[in-house]
């Protein structure tokens, strides 16, 4: 399967690459996608909609094969990031893990092996990977953090799991009750430390940009404590917006 053809000038190809230590971006622009090489086997986040082609990609790429995946992390429920996942689970025999709360929604693309509460835990190799419940996007939107070590650094990998306005605007809820709960969520989600951020969609957190940089220059601009903060704080504002919308 080829990868996600370019349908118009504002989306553009990602090659795959290594962001921070153990961390590799292997999406395409609209979905993303990352792994995690915890050095007894892969953790792979999101699988997207139109990914399977680049992930599979990404993985030759680094040396992996299908078979090197063992968990995959579902973020939220929705198609765009989790309609390669079924597939996915056949090719590698991995597991796969989502919010208890999008359990239900979910299985219209794949039925999740390991459900996912505030608090919970994944441990492989060298990674744990802690689970934060951040219901809004969805009811059961889960964000992530974990450590990551290049030459000697370590630095907090943080992701959030469903930073998407569009549902919630009316008409568009998820579930009643998702734009108090995403308020609280970027609310409790600025309380963390985040060196590194990872993108639920490669526009979070300039994925192209930086990775050509990257590429480029070799100056690795994920590498920012501030990002997190300046991330979150848009959010916010863009559900201000929206609410101010609605209201005419």
């Amino acid at each position: 399967m080829a990868q996600k053809t370019v349908k118009d000038s504002s989306e553009k190809i990602i090659e795959p690459f290594r962001l921070f230590g153990n961390v590799y971006f292997i999406g395409t622009y609209a979905e993303s996608s990352h792994i995690i090489d915890t050095g007894e086997g892969l953790i792979m986040i999101d699988t997207g909609r139109d990914n399977l082609g680049a992930i599979l990609k990404g993985l030759e790429t680094f040396g992996y094969s299908a078979r090197d995946v063992k968990y995959i992390i579902n973020s939220h429920w929705h198609g765009d990031h989790t309609a390669s996942t079924r597939e996915m689970a056949e090719m590698s025999g991995a597991k796969t893990l989502i919010g208890k709360d999008d359990y239900e929604k979910a299985k219209r693309y794949f039925d999740a092996d390991i459900l996912v509460s505030e608090g919970d835990t994944l441990t492989l190799g060298n990674t744990t990977v802690t689970f934060m419940g951040t219901p809004g996007h969805t009811k059961g939107t889960i964000s992530l953090f974990f450590d990551s070590e290049d030459n000697g650094q370590v630095c907090r990998v943080g992701m959030f799991g469903g930073a998407g306005a569009n549902t919630l605007a009316k008409g568009k809820f998820d579930y009643e009750g998702c734009r108090e709960d995403y308020r609280k969520s970027v609310h409790r989600l600025l309380g963390e430390k985040v060196d590194v951020f990872i993108g639920n969609h490669s526009w979070n957190n300039m994925t192209y940009e930086n990775s050509l940089i990257l590429r480029e220059t070799g100056e690795n601009r994920f590498i920012d404590p501030t990002a997190w903060t300046k991330f979150l704080e848009s959010c916010e504002r863009k559900l201000d917006e929206t609410i101010a919308k609605d209201a005419f």
